[in-house]
Protein backbone atom coordinates (compact mmCIF):
# COMPACT_ATOMS: atom_id res chain seq x y z
CA UNK A 1 0.00 0.00 0.00
CA UNK A 2 1.07 3.45 -1.10
CA UNK A 3 1.21 6.28 1.91
CA UNK A 4 -1.11 8.36 2.85
CA UNK A 5 -0.21 12.04 1.20
CA UNK A 6 -1.91 15.80 1.88
CA UNK A 7 -2.12 18.44 -0.42
CA UNK A 8 -4.16 21.75 -0.75
CA UNK A 9 -6.10 20.43 -4.16
CA UNK A 10 -6.27 16.69 -5.29
CA UNK A 11 -7.12 15.99 -8.76
CA UNK A 12 -8.71 12.82 -9.81
CA UNK A 13 -7.94 12.00 -13.34
CA UNK A 14 -4.93 12.75 -15.67
CA UNK A 15 -5.97 13.57 -19.05
CA UNK A 16 -5.93 16.77 -20.65
CA UNK A 17 -8.45 18.84 -18.37
CA UNK A 18 -7.08 17.54 -14.65
CA UNK A 19 -3.39 18.34 -15.84
CA UNK A 20 -3.94 21.60 -16.62
CA UNK A 21 -6.27 22.58 -13.60
CA UNK A 22 -2.78 21.29 -11.74
CA UNK A 23 -0.57 22.72 -13.74
CA UNK A 24 -2.12 26.38 -12.91
CA UNK A 25 -3.12 25.08 -9.23
CA UNK A 26 0.53 24.30 -8.62
CA UNK A 27 1.91 27.43 -10.64
CA UNK A 28 0.70 29.54 -7.43
CA UNK A 29 2.20 27.66 -4.92
CA UNK A 30 -0.51 25.16 -3.60
CA UNK A 31 0.41 22.11 -2.78
CA UNK A 32 -1.27 19.63 -5.32
CA UNK A 33 -1.26 15.75 -6.14
CA UNK A 34 -3.07 14.23 -9.37
CA UNK A 35 -3.86 10.79 -9.28
CA UNK A 36 -4.52 9.08 -12.41
CA UNK A 37 -6.40 5.74 -12.72
CA UNK A 38 -4.37 4.87 -15.62
CA UNK A 39 -1.60 6.52 -17.54
CA UNK A 40 -1.80 10.57 -18.38
CA UNK A 41 -3.76 11.32 -21.74
CA UNK A 42 -4.62 7.96 -22.67
CA UNK A 43 -8.47 8.53 -22.72
CA UNK A 44 -10.45 11.07 -24.55
CA UNK A 45 -7.11 13.41 -24.61
CA UNK A 46 -5.50 10.60 -26.96
CA UNK A 47 -7.54 10.35 -29.40
CA UNK A 48 -8.56 13.79 -29.85
CA UNK A 49 -7.49 15.65 -32.83
CA UNK A 50 -6.77 18.90 -31.15
CA UNK A 51 -9.34 20.98 -33.00
CA UNK A 52 -9.89 24.58 -31.60
CA UNK A 53 -12.58 26.10 -33.45
CA UNK A 54 -15.88 27.29 -31.47
CA UNK A 55 -17.44 28.68 -34.52
CA UNK A 56 -17.28 26.21 -37.12
CA UNK A 57 -18.28 23.55 -34.20
CA UNK A 58 -20.79 25.65 -32.62
CA UNK A 59 -24.34 23.88 -32.69
CA UNK A 60 -27.54 25.89 -33.57
CA UNK A 61 -28.83 27.22 -30.16
CA UNK A 62 -26.13 26.60 -28.51
CA UNK A 63 -24.73 30.78 -28.05
CA UNK A 64 -23.53 30.11 -24.47
CA UNK A 65 -21.45 27.64 -25.66
CA UNK A 66 -20.16 28.89 -28.78
CA UNK A 67 -19.04 31.49 -26.38
CA UNK A 68 -17.53 29.71 -23.76
CA UNK A 69 -15.18 28.12 -26.70
CA UNK A 70 -14.04 31.58 -27.96
CA UNK A 71 -13.16 33.30 -24.50
CA UNK A 72 -10.96 29.37 -24.45
CA UNK A 73 -9.72 30.42 -27.77
CA UNK A 74 -8.40 33.87 -26.85
CA UNK A 75 -6.29 31.75 -23.88
CA UNK A 76 -5.02 29.30 -25.74
CA UNK A 77 -1.94 31.46 -27.28
CA UNK A 78 -0.90 32.63 -24.05
CA UNK A 79 -1.59 29.52 -22.56
CA UNK A 80 0.58 27.51 -25.20
CA UNK A 81 3.22 30.09 -24.75
CA UNK A 82 3.45 29.75 -21.06
CA UNK A 83 3.29 25.09 -21.01
CA UNK A 84 6.05 25.72 -23.76
CA UNK A 85 8.20 28.24 -21.77
CA UNK A 86 8.15 26.25 -18.17
CA UNK A 87 7.82 22.76 -19.80
CA UNK A 88 10.85 23.37 -22.87
CA UNK A 89 8.23 21.12 -25.20
CA UNK A 90 6.37 22.79 -28.04
CA UNK A 91 2.41 21.52 -28.64
CA UNK A 92 1.57 22.29 -31.86
CA UNK A 93 -0.56 25.20 -31.75
CA UNK A 94 -0.98 26.63 -34.80
CA UNK A 95 -3.55 29.16 -36.32
CA UNK A 96 -4.32 27.16 -39.52
CA UNK A 97 -8.35 28.20 -40.05
CA UNK A 98 -11.21 25.92 -40.65
CA UNK A 99 -12.54 25.43 -43.79
CA UNK A 100 -15.70 23.54 -43.81
CA UNK A 101 -16.96 22.52 -47.38
CA UNK A 102 -19.85 21.33 -49.46
CA UNK A 103 -19.36 18.12 -51.78
CA UNK A 104 -22.96 18.45 -53.32
CA UNK A 105 -25.56 20.77 -53.60
CA UNK A 106 -27.46 19.36 -50.62
CA UNK A 107 -24.26 19.61 -48.71
CA UNK A 108 -24.23 23.32 -49.74
CA UNK A 109 -27.81 24.26 -48.31
CA UNK A 110 -26.82 22.84 -44.94
CA UNK A 111 -23.51 24.99 -45.15
CA UNK A 112 -25.49 28.50 -46.07
CA UNK A 113 -27.83 27.75 -43.29
CA UNK A 114 -25.08 27.34 -40.90
CA UNK A 115 -23.27 30.69 -42.40
CA UNK A 116 -26.83 31.74 -41.31
CA UNK A 117 -26.48 30.13 -37.95
CA UNK A 118 -22.85 31.66 -37.16
CA UNK A 119 -24.23 35.15 -38.41
CA UNK A 120 -27.40 35.09 -36.23
CA UNK A 121 -24.92 34.35 -33.19
CA UNK A 122 -22.52 37.22 -34.01
CA UNK A 123 -19.53 34.69 -35.22
CA UNK A 124 -17.24 35.12 -37.53
CA UNK A 125 -16.95 32.91 -41.20
CA UNK A 126 -17.27 33.69 -44.79
CA UNK A 127 -19.52 32.51 -47.22
CA UNK A 128 -17.58 30.73 -50.33
CA UNK A 129 -18.22 29.20 -53.45
CA UNK A 130 -16.34 26.31 -55.63
CA UNK A 131 -13.75 27.66 -56.96
CA UNK A 132 -12.86 29.92 -54.12
CA UNK A 133 -12.40 27.36 -51.91
CA UNK A 134 -10.44 25.20 -54.58
CA UNK A 135 -7.93 28.30 -54.91
CA UNK A 136 -7.54 27.88 -51.40
CA UNK A 137 -6.67 24.33 -51.10
CA UNK A 138 -6.39 22.83 -54.57
CA UNK A 139 -6.13 19.17 -52.89
CA UNK A 140 -10.29 19.86 -52.83
CA UNK A 141 -11.89 17.32 -55.13
CA UNK A 142 -13.64 18.88 -58.03
CA UNK A 143 -16.86 18.80 -56.91
CA UNK A 144 -16.58 20.97 -53.85
CA UNK A 145 -19.50 23.18 -54.43
CA UNK A 146 -18.84 25.84 -52.21
CA UNK A 147 -17.68 26.22 -48.27
CA UNK A 148 -17.26 28.36 -45.40
CA UNK A 149 -13.94 29.44 -44.01
CA UNK A 150 -13.19 30.37 -40.41
CA UNK A 151 -9.53 32.03 -40.77
CA UNK A 152 -8.98 32.40 -36.90
CA UNK A 153 -9.21 28.85 -35.78
CA UNK A 154 -6.70 27.38 -34.64
CA UNK A 155 -5.37 23.25 -34.13
CA UNK A 156 -2.78 21.43 -30.91
CA UNK A 157 -1.32 18.33 -31.08
CA UNK A 158 -3.11 16.77 -27.43
CA UNK A 159 -0.56 14.48 -27.00
CA UNK A 160 2.27 16.63 -26.94
CA UNK A 161 0.00 19.47 -24.68
CA UNK A 162 -0.11 16.13 -22.42
CA UNK A 163 3.59 15.54 -22.24
CA UNK A 164 3.98 19.44 -21.42
CA UNK A 165 1.74 19.32 -18.88
CA UNK A 166 3.23 16.64 -16.89
CA UNK A 167 6.69 18.23 -17.16
CA UNK A 168 5.40 21.80 -16.13
CA UNK A 169 3.39 19.93 -13.31
CA UNK A 170 6.41 18.58 -11.89
CA UNK A 171 8.08 21.58 -12.41
CA UNK A 172 5.80 23.48 -10.34
CA UNK A 173 6.31 21.35 -7.67
CA UNK A 174 2.96 18.64 -8.35
CA UNK A 175 2.67 15.52 -7.76
CA UNK A 176 1.35 12.95 -10.60
CA UNK A 177 0.58 9.56 -9.17
CA UNK A 178 -0.45 6.71 -12.27
CA UNK A 179 -1.72 3.50 -12.34
CA UNK A 180 -4.12 5.15 -8.59
CA UNK A 181 -8.00 4.73 -8.93
CA UNK A 182 -9.62 6.77 -6.98
CA UNK A 183 -12.35 4.68 -4.90
CA UNK A 184 -13.93 6.91 -2.68
CA UNK A 185 -13.68 10.42 -0.99
CA UNK A 186 -12.90 11.33 2.17
CA UNK A 187 -15.45 12.56 4.12
CA UNK A 188 -15.66 15.73 7.07
CA UNK A 189 -19.21 16.42 8.35
CA UNK A 190 -21.12 17.78 4.96
CA UNK A 191 -17.71 18.29 3.18
CA UNK A 192 -15.20 16.59 1.31
CA UNK A 193 -11.37 16.77 2.43
CA UNK A 194 -9.84 14.27 0.43
CA UNK A 195 -9.68 10.87 -1.80
CA UNK A 196 -9.07 7.55 -1.14
CA UNK A 197 -7.68 5.04 -3.60
CA UNK A 198 -8.03 1.67 -4.56
CA UNK A 199 -4.55 0.39 -2.50
CA UNK A 200 -6.06 1.71 0.36
CA UNK A 201 -3.79 4.82 0.75
CA UNK A 202 -5.99 8.68 0.79
CA UNK A 203 -4.98 11.66 -0.37
CA UNK A 204 -5.83 14.40 2.40
CA UNK A 205 -6.76 17.71 0.69
CA UNK A 206 -8.48 21.10 1.19
CA UNK A 207 -10.33 20.60 -2.07
CA UNK A 208 -10.70 18.00 -4.77
CA UNK A 209 -11.32 18.31 -8.24
CA UNK A 210 -13.11 15.60 -10.36
CA UNK A 211 -11.59 15.62 -13.73
CA UNK A 212 -11.98 12.39 -14.82
CA UNK A 213 -13.91 12.59 -18.26
CA UNK A 214 -15.89 9.84 -19.64
CA UNK A 215 -15.77 8.40 -16.06
CA UNK A 216 -16.24 10.99 -13.57
CA UNK A 217 -19.90 9.88 -13.04
CA UNK A 218 -19.27 6.08 -12.90
CA UNK A 219 -17.65 5.29 -9.85
CA UNK A 220 -19.81 6.95 -7.60
CA UNK A 221 -17.76 9.42 -5.84
CA UNK A 222 -19.63 12.44 -6.18
CA UNK A 223 -22.37 12.64 -3.72
CA UNK A 224 -24.12 14.92 -5.98
CA UNK A 225 -25.45 14.18 -10.01
CA UNK A 226 -22.53 14.08 -12.22
CA UNK A 227 -25.03 12.82 -15.33
CA UNK A 228 -22.15 12.38 -17.66
CA UNK A 229 -21.87 9.88 -20.07
CA UNK A 230 -19.31 7.83 -22.63
CA UNK A 231 -19.51 8.78 -26.19
CA UNK A 232 -16.89 7.28 -28.46
CA UNK A 233 -15.15 8.39 -31.29
CA UNK A 234 -13.23 6.55 -34.12
CA UNK A 235 -9.80 8.65 -35.28
CA UNK A 236 -8.00 7.48 -37.93
CA UNK A 237 -3.92 9.12 -38.51
CA UNK A 238 -2.18 9.31 -41.25
CA UNK A 239 1.48 10.03 -42.22
CA UNK A 240 2.35 12.75 -45.28
CA UNK A 241 5.34 14.01 -46.45
CA UNK A 242 5.79 17.12 -44.05
CA UNK A 243 5.76 19.54 -47.89
CA UNK A 244 3.26 17.67 -49.25
CA UNK A 245 -0.05 17.97 -47.13
CA UNK A 246 -3.46 17.69 -48.66
CA UNK A 247 -4.18 20.78 -47.27
CA UNK A 248 -3.04 23.82 -45.01
CA UNK A 249 -6.21 24.44 -43.15
CA UNK A 250 -8.56 22.22 -41.33
CA UNK A 251 -11.63 20.68 -43.81
CA UNK A 252 -14.56 19.86 -42.33
CA UNK A 253 -17.60 18.49 -44.07
CA UNK A 254 -20.85 17.40 -43.20
CA UNK A 255 -19.47 13.87 -41.88
CA UNK A 256 -15.74 14.03 -41.27
CA UNK A 257 -12.89 16.53 -40.32
CA UNK A 258 -8.93 16.21 -41.58
CA UNK A 259 -6.23 17.67 -39.55
CA UNK A 260 -2.90 18.29 -41.32
CA UNK A 261 -0.08 18.70 -38.82
CA UNK A 262 3.25 20.05 -39.87
CA UNK A 263 5.11 17.30 -39.09
CA UNK A 264 3.57 15.64 -41.79
CA UNK A 265 0.88 13.59 -39.49
CA UNK A 266 -2.99 13.86 -40.74
CA UNK A 267 -6.01 13.50 -38.52
CA UNK A 268 -9.29 12.03 -39.51
CA UNK A 269 -11.89 12.31 -37.53
CA UNK A 270 -14.25 10.98 -36.27
CA UNK A 271 -17.44 8.77 -35.40
CA UNK A 272 -19.99 9.81 -32.63
CA UNK A 273 -21.24 6.61 -31.25
CA UNK A 274 -23.60 5.93 -27.89
CA UNK A 275 -22.00 2.46 -27.55
CA UNK A 276 -21.34 2.53 -23.85
CA UNK A 277 -17.24 2.31 -22.84
CA UNK A 278 -16.74 -0.14 -25.61
CA UNK A 279 -13.83 1.27 -27.31
CA UNK A 280 -13.07 -1.22 -29.82
CA UNK A 281 -12.05 0.02 -33.55
CA UNK A 282 -13.95 -1.27 -36.25
CA UNK A 283 -13.80 -1.89 -39.88
CA UNK A 284 -16.82 0.30 -40.45
CA UNK A 285 -15.80 3.08 -38.43
CA UNK A 286 -12.61 3.33 -39.99
CA UNK A 287 -14.45 3.06 -43.37
CA UNK A 288 -16.65 5.71 -43.09
CA UNK A 289 -13.83 7.91 -42.35
CA UNK A 290 -11.96 7.12 -45.22
CA UNK A 291 -14.37 7.49 -47.58
CA UNK A 292 -15.97 10.78 -46.51
CA UNK A 293 -12.38 12.00 -46.02
CA UNK A 294 -11.64 10.88 -49.82
CA UNK A 295 -14.71 12.37 -51.06
CA UNK A 296 -13.00 15.90 -49.86
CA UNK A 297 -9.38 15.67 -50.28
CA UNK A 298 -8.99 12.55 -52.96
CA UNK A 299 -5.10 12.49 -52.30
CA UNK A 300 -5.75 11.14 -48.72
CA UNK A 301 -6.08 7.64 -50.75
CA UNK A 302 -1.99 7.86 -51.24
CA UNK A 303 -0.95 8.66 -47.29
CA UNK A 304 0.62 5.61 -45.36
CA UNK A 305 -1.94 4.75 -42.45
CA UNK A 306 -0.12 4.92 -39.08
CA UNK A 307 -2.82 4.54 -36.51
CA UNK A 308 -6.67 4.32 -35.54
CA UNK A 309 -7.66 4.74 -32.24
CA UNK A 310 -10.81 5.37 -30.11
CA UNK A 311 -11.46 7.83 -27.13
CA UNK A 312 -14.47 8.02 -25.15
CA UNK A 313 -16.07 11.69 -25.00
CA UNK A 314 -17.62 12.58 -21.85
CA UNK A 315 -20.93 14.17 -23.14
CA UNK A 316 -23.58 15.93 -20.84
CA UNK A 317 -27.82 15.76 -20.66
CA UNK A 318 -27.03 19.21 -23.05
CA UNK A 319 -23.92 18.66 -24.33
CA UNK A 320 -22.34 21.44 -21.96
CA UNK A 321 -19.69 20.94 -19.82
CA UNK A 322 -19.76 20.84 -15.72
CA UNK A 323 -17.56 22.94 -14.59
CA UNK A 324 -17.12 24.77 -11.25
CA UNK A 325 -18.63 24.31 -7.44
CA UNK A 326 -20.68 21.06 -6.58
CA UNK A 327 -22.86 22.74 -3.74
CA UNK A 328 -20.68 20.43 -1.39
CA UNK A 329 -17.85 22.09 0.48
CA UNK A 330 -14.63 20.96 -0.53
CA UNK A 331 -15.67 19.08 -3.93
CA UNK A 332 -15.04 20.83 -7.38
CA UNK A 333 -16.01 19.37 -11.14
CA UNK A 334 -14.34 19.89 -14.26
CA UNK A 335 -16.01 17.37 -17.14
CA UNK A 336 -18.91 16.77 -19.40
CA UNK A 337 -16.60 18.89 -21.93
CA UNK A 338 -17.82 16.36 -25.49
CA UNK A 339 -16.29 17.79 -28.37
CA UNK A 340 -14.77 20.38 -27.16
CA UNK A 341 -12.10 19.15 -23.91
CA UNK A 342 -9.46 20.61 -26.09
CA UNK A 343 -10.79 23.73 -26.95
CA UNK A 344 -11.94 24.47 -23.52
CA UNK A 345 -8.71 23.33 -21.45
CA UNK A 346 -7.33 27.08 -20.88
CA UNK A 347 -10.78 28.28 -19.70
CA UNK A 348 -11.58 25.44 -17.83
CA UNK A 349 -8.01 25.87 -16.04
CA UNK A 350 -8.88 29.74 -15.38
CA UNK A 351 -12.36 28.50 -13.43
CA UNK A 352 -10.77 26.43 -11.11
CA UNK A 353 -7.72 28.26 -10.47
CA UNK A 354 -10.20 31.42 -9.91
CA UNK A 355 -12.42 29.01 -7.62
CA UNK A 356 -9.35 27.60 -5.75
CA UNK A 357 -8.15 30.87 -5.12
CA UNK A 358 -11.72 32.37 -3.34
CA UNK A 359 -12.26 34.85 -6.86
CA UNK A 360 -15.43 34.75 -8.99
CA UNK A 361 -14.34 32.69 -12.07
CA UNK A 362 -14.77 34.09 -15.76
CA UNK A 363 -17.98 35.28 -16.27
CA UNK A 364 -18.99 32.85 -19.48
CA UNK A 365 -18.35 29.49 -17.12
CA UNK A 366 -21.71 30.77 -15.09
CA UNK A 367 -24.16 29.04 -16.93
CA UNK A 368 -22.25 25.80 -16.47
CA UNK A 369 -22.30 25.18 -13.21
CA UNK A 370 -22.68 21.10 -12.12
CA UNK A 371 -25.79 22.63 -10.10
CA UNK A 372 -27.98 22.85 -12.81
CA UNK A 373 -28.37 19.33 -12.87
CA UNK A 374 -29.08 19.20 -9.42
Amino acid sequence: MSADSRADLAVVGGGIVGLACAWRAARTGLRVEVVERGEPGRGATHAAAGILAPDTEAEPGAATLAALGRRSLELWPAFAEDLERESGREVGFARCGTLVVALDRDELDVVRREHDVLARMGLEAQLLSGSECRKLEPGLAPVCAGGLLAAHEAQVDPRRVVAALVDALVAAGGVLRTDAEAVGLVREGDGVRGVVLADGSRVAAERVLLAGGAWSGRNGLAPVPLPVRPVKGQVVRLRAPADELPAERMIRSEHVYVVPRASGEVVVGATTEERGFDTAVTAGGVLELLREAYRALPEIAELELVEVTAGLRPGSPDNGPLLGETGVDGLLVASGHYRNGILLTPVTAEAIEALVAGTPPPEAVEPFSPRRFA
